[in-house]
């Protein structure tokens, strides 16, 4: 939706297939209710750019996330690295050509 005289779009896939787009969807709500409507408009593209940087880093790195503990994304996914055992790749497991 680009103007708020449009009517807004359906959503591009059916549900439950490859192309149901619900996480993306449901980020860009995010997007536009913490960051678009609280902070623009902007003066050009070189400020929403910087904007949406800054707005991206916040969201994985300091942003507390409730369904996983209260700890910000990039820290539970580092913390979950450091737990699990790496998975055997198949360039480790398949003998060298060379």
């Amino acid at each position: 939706m680009s103007t708020a005289t449009e009517a807004p779009s359906r959503s591009v896939g059916s549900t439950g297939d490859r192309c149901d787009n619900a996480l993306a969807e449901a980020f860009d709500s995010l997007f536009k209710a913490e960051l678009v409507r609280k902070k623009g408009p902007w003066k050009n593209v070189d400020d929403l750019e910087i904007a949406l940087a800054d707005y991206v880093d916040w969201f994985y790195h300091r942003r507390l996330h409730g369904e996983i503990g209260l700890v910000p994304p990039a820290e539970h996914e580092a913390s979950y690295y450091r737990h699990t055992p790496a998975g055997t790749t198949v360039a480790a497991s398949a003998p060298s050509l060379h």
